[in-house]
């Protein structure tokens, strides 16, 4: 049996768990990402198990149709359903498998991107490591308004932060009704009074049909000439090309982003280069806690899988079982 790593980064893949502890497995890891869909066919034909990290590979059912040998997609944190076929996996008798993820990292990478833009931080740090001093004249965020399109479970954690640092929060969403916000002390408002009114806006919203492009050019034409834009939710969410020309023409202060619409993000692109944009490379859900939940989980659910009795397993016809069932269910069949 092959198992295949795909998109691991860091080259940790084989240094998290043991898979030796399966009979007969080969263990491959990829560092690296196949953009095109008939490369990432080539490469997974004689695999009968993939492992993905996150979402960073796609698998629709053009590129499922093709891969014979695979039996078993070992997925990571619950945001799987745009980006895996599920039901096409499922006619295809292909099981997929996940596993549980901490949030509270990308609530952690959202503030380190606020507080690095209000306070200069990459710019203050380059110039002392260059031998110089203070170049720049931060900002303060009390009294400043945080506006957060979707106060959901990101968006709740980030607006009682906003609040201990004396913010106003403002929160906007389709579904928003001032009881909700109210619950937290946050101030529902339309989309537009949230867009013309923050110091800061970020959002906090899955991917779905009814969020592609949700933040538009006209969105980005009512903020503020120095209002920061966070995003570390999805890029789609965003009109890349009209945030692109905002920051460009320095219409915004600026904009903290930790996703793109192609990662890893091209040498060439302006995001690598802009002033005004602070970047880090989807770092939002790297953290070691959750890549230690990703492998030992995936293990057990391999193990489980090999077994006869999968677990975790979120394909269209087929039932979620929590992780929590693993250790029981695996004792049974004695592993």
């Amino acid at each position: 049996m092959r198992l295949a790593i795909l998109d691991d980064y860091l080259g940790i893949g084989q240094t998290i768990v043991d898979w030796g502890v399966v009979p007969g497995l080969a263990v491959v890891s990829f560092r690296d990402h196949v953009y095109n869909q008939n490369e990432l066919v080539a490469r997974l034909a004689e695999f009968d198990v993939v492992m993905r990290i996150r979402e960073r590979t796609e698998f629709p059912r053009e590129v499922l149709s093709r891969l014979p040998k695979l039996k078993l997609i070992l997925a990571t944190g619950m945001r799987n359903a745009r980006s895996i076929d599920l039901r096409a996996a499922d006619e295809l008798g292909i099981v997929v498998s996940t596993t549980e993820a901490q949030h509270q990292t990308t609530v952690e990478v959202t503030w380190a991107l606020i507080l690095g833009l209000f306070r200069s931080i990459p710019q203050e740090s380059a110039s002392l490591r260059a031998g110089g001093w203070q170049v720049s004249l931060g900002r303060g965020l009390a009294g400043k308004t945080l506006g957060i399109v979707g106060l959901g479970n990101m968006g709740i954690p980030v607006a009682q932060i906003g609040q201990l640092f004396g913010m106003k929060v403002v929160a906007w969403s389709r579904n928003m009704t001032p009881a909700r916000a109210g619950e937290y002390q946050v101030e529902a408002v339309s989309k537009e009074a949230l867009f013309r009114q923050a110091d800061v806006i970020t959002i906090h919203m899955p991917l779905s049909d009814a969020t592609l492009g949700l933040v538009s050019a006209a969105d980005l034409a009512l903020m503020k000439k120095d209002a920061f834009l966070i995003n570390t939710s999805r890029p789609q969410i965003v009109a890349e090309g009209a945030l692109l020309e905002a920051l460009e023409q320095r219409r915004i202060g600026g904009a903290g982003l930790d996703v793109f619409e192609v990662e890893p993000l091209p040498v060439d692109h302006p995001y690598r280069s802009l002033p005004n944009v602070l970047a880090t490379p989807h770092i939002g859900f790297v953290t070691k806690e959750n890549m230690e939940e990703f492998f030992q989980t995936s293990l057990k659910n391999l193990l489980a899988f090999l077994a006869g009795s999968p677990l975790n397993v979120i394909n269209a016809e087929r039932p979620f079982l929590p992780d929590s069932q693993v250790s029981k269910q695996m004792h049974a069949k004695g592993h």
